[in-house]
């Protein structure tokens, strides 16, 4: 079956080989080798995440049972790679998400990590989310539900919480948090609804709710729901506005002119 996703990469791998020939062997080594882009994503992610203890091809297998297993996986991977090239205005093409963008990378790690949750095997699950962690600096708890079109951008200091959701084409930058409040068990970390837009380094805290195509404002600190369609800033964060654009994650407009309510 014809994947355009997998074409454009190796076309851009071709070109990029010819362009930079100290990187062929590089490029031959993690794209133009593989017949697929789970074979490409799977190599790069177990040569990341291998150690001392498990080699990088335990690792490789790991990922091949959850990505095999586990259907919806390969629609993540391509949704979220399309996500990023349409809304990161650095992407230069999925080439270079495949290899250099570590939030693209933790983000398809964690999706086997919450393979192994589902299926009982939390030990597992723990432990490639303790290597995702230490390799990426994005804590995302196997537990937590994430939906496909996500951009996780620049991704370090990133937290999601156990009891976390994240719905469809949510985008998302560094040091966000999606957590708890204190010492609560079961139920108690944010619920994040299609089209939201977190800018960099705000904090949703709780078991709250972020209604659908609402905005985030940077360094925010949110801890009662957000109505859908609305920008919310501060500390605590505040309803200021009604976002411009219909789906704020899509648009990635993170200024505060917003109209006013």
């Amino acid at each position: 079956m014809s994947d355009p996703f997998w074409e454009q990469i190796q076309q851009e791998a071709e070109k990029a080989a010819h362009d930079e020939p100290m990187l062929a062997d590089f490029l031959y080594a993690t794209v133009l080798v593989h017949k697929t882009l789970e074979d490409a994503l799977r190599f790069l992610i177990a040569s990341k995440l291998e150690s001392s203890t498990l080699p990088a091809s335990s690792v490789s297998d790991l990922l091949d049972e959850a990505y095999s297993k586990d259907e919806s996986i390969a629609d993540s991977i391509r949704e979220d790679i399309a996500a990023v090239c349409q809304r990161d205005p650095a992407c230069n093409g999925y080439l270079y998400i495949l290899l250099y963008y570590k939030g693209y990378h933790a983000l398809q790690a964690y999706r086997a990590a919450h393979y192994y949750w589902k299926v009982d095997r939390h030990s597992m699950a723990s432990y490639l989310q303790s290597r995702i962690s230490e390799v990426f600096a994005v804590d995302i708890h196997p537990a937590a539900i994430i939906g496909k079109g996500i951009l996780i951008d620049h991704a370090t200091s990133l937290v999601i919480g156990e009891t976390a959701i994240v719905e469809d084409y949510v985008s998302m930058l560094h040091e966000v948090t999606l957590g708890g409040t204190g010492k609560e068990h079961g139920n108690r970390h944010p619920k994040v609804r299609h089209g939201v837009l977190i800018s960099a380094g705000a904090k949703i805290l709780g078991n709250v709710e972020i209604g659908e195509n609402a905005k985030i404002g940077a360094g925010a600190v949110v801890l009662e729901d957000v109505p859908p369609h609305t920008t919310v800033v501060g500390i605590p964060a505040k309803v200021v506005g009604v976002p411009k654009a219909e789906s704020p994650a899509l648009e990635m407009n993170h200024s505060l002119d917003d109209s006013q309510l």
